[in-house]
């Protein structure tokens, strides 16, 4: 079963195509026209997947060939444009060994904020404020009674045993090839981290679970990719270029997974191409979860006008101060990775009009629109740092195509076509070496 909100959907009725007219919010579509926006024909309409989604109660079309999100309605900066859970996620190996305590199923930070935040500052004499905005709820902690894997809540711990846990739950033995799998895979994935092999697992789990193998297997296999830049791609390649996985890494990886994961169902993915391939979806489709206990109690304590702000700003201030101190501003936050739905349909721009948050502590993804929005535009978010939306459009490019295997012809990129092809490094040299030269004359 597949939960949405708080209703539970079976898989195959959450999947399940109907054809039929909408008021949607959204059009999810595979195959826009890039040059004039047209509307599809009735032959791309003979493919029209409508899937029903209780949650937000619309309908979302999807086209083959290419990918985009639409907005049918206007949207104001701020709003919600949707929120989804993730088909599967899993919190960093390295993010999980420093102490980032989370909730094995959803992510959710298992510290209060105290103990948060004399972690990241190494300060075990701060005394925060207002405690009562602190939003973990320790009394409804729990934990596999197996292997002693920690939950947010019952609900967390039987969702994940009812979905994947049951299949790779490790008993408290340390000598399973489990636990040897995900030690190698520290020894070679260094923070920062960009995914972690047990998320290969949770899916393969996840398949030998599932009451309708169909369905969730035509789901995943919609995130897989067979061509990059263009041409068809060897899955080991992919896997080297998106994780920076040698050939010999990859092998000794793929010889411990097919001894620690049972895969009844899905043989074909315990072989070096399919091993490969999981690699590939997950490097190519993971979406970054963050979650953090303080940033939720600051968003709750700052949006109380009756308390002295003045004061708890220079507070907060101070403490970020020492977390960048002590730990760097890059390691605050509970990290893992996920696999979305329709996060997937979203496009990159380099004038992005939407932003991807966690604002309720947890990987429940929500999509807000960062302006205004009209009907009929597209809806894009950054896929790269938003500081470095302002480099030079040859190293956003740059970053992109190594990273994710495009060229941008965004309103930006297109508008700085004729810039030079220089990195912003180069810019930088170059306006350094003109200084020198000024200093010199």
């Amino acid at each position: 079963m597949l939960q949405i909100g708080e209703q539970p959907v079976g898989l195959k009725e959450y999947y399940n195509l109907i054809v039929g007219d909408s008021q949607d919010n959204l059009v999810f579509t595979l195959n826009p026209s890039k040059e004039t926006g047209a509307a599809p024909t009735s032959a791309d309409l003979a493919k029209v997947h409508i899937i029903s989604d209780y949650r937000w109660n619309s309908l979302c079309r999807f086209y083959f060939q290419g990918r985009g999100v639409v907005a049918t309605r206007d949207f104001k900066a701020d709003e919600t444009i949707f929120e989804e859970e993730p088909l599967v996620c899993c919190q960093f190996s390295w993010n999980a060994a420093y102490g980032y305590l989370a909730c094995d199923h959803c992510m959710r930070p298992l510290e209060t904020t105290e103990e948060n935040v004399r972690r990241l500052t190494m300060c075990r004499e701060i005394v925060l404020p207002f405690t009562e905005f602190c939003p973990t709820n320790k009394t409804a902690h729990s934990f596999c009674p197996s292997c002693h894997v920690q939950y947010c809540s019952e609900k967390c711990k039987a969702t994940a045993w009812e979905q994947y846990h049951r299949t790779i739950c490790q008993n408290m033995d340390y000598s399973h090839p489990l636990h040897e799998l995900n030690e190698e895979w520290k020894k070679i994935h260094y923070p920062p981290e960009t995914t972690t092999i047990m998320l290969l697992a949770r899916i393969v789990a996840l398949v030998e679970q599932a009451a309708d193998k169909e369905a969730i297997l035509n789901c995943l296999n919609e995130f897989s990719h067979s061509k990059f830049d263009g041409e068809e791609a060897d899955m080991s390649s992919v896997a080297n270029r998106l994780l920076g996985l040698y050939q010999e890494q990859i092998q000794h990886l793929h010889t411990l997974f097919v001894q620690a994961v049972p895969a009844k169902t899905m043989q074909q993915w315990l072989t070096l191409e399919g091993f490969s391939s999981l690699l590939a979806i997950v490097g190519a489709n993971g979406q970054g979860v963050g979650t953090s206990v303080f940033s939720q109690w600051v968003d709750n304590v700052t949006s109380k006008p009756e308390l002295d702000q003045a004061h708890l700003d220079q507070f907060i201030k101070n403490i970020y101060d020492k977390m960048e101190e002590c730990v760097g501003l890059a390691f605050l936050n509970n990290e893992g990775s996920g696999l979305y739905y329709r996060q997937r349909f979203v496009n990159h721009s380099c004038e992005p009009n939407a932003v991807i948050t966690f604002p309720l502590g947890n990987s429940t993804l929500r999509l807000k629109a960062l302006r205004d929005i009209a009907a009929g535009e597209e809806i894009c978010t950054s896929y790269i740092e938003v500081c470095e939306l302002d480099r030079s459009r040859h190293s956003r490019q740059k970053m992109l195509r190594e990273n994710y295997f495009f060229i941008c012809h965004c309103k930006k990129c297109l508008t700085q076509a004729s810039d030079p092809d220089v990195t912003s490094e180069e810019e930088e040299c170059s306006d350094e070496d003109e200084d020198d030269e000024e200093d010199a004359a």
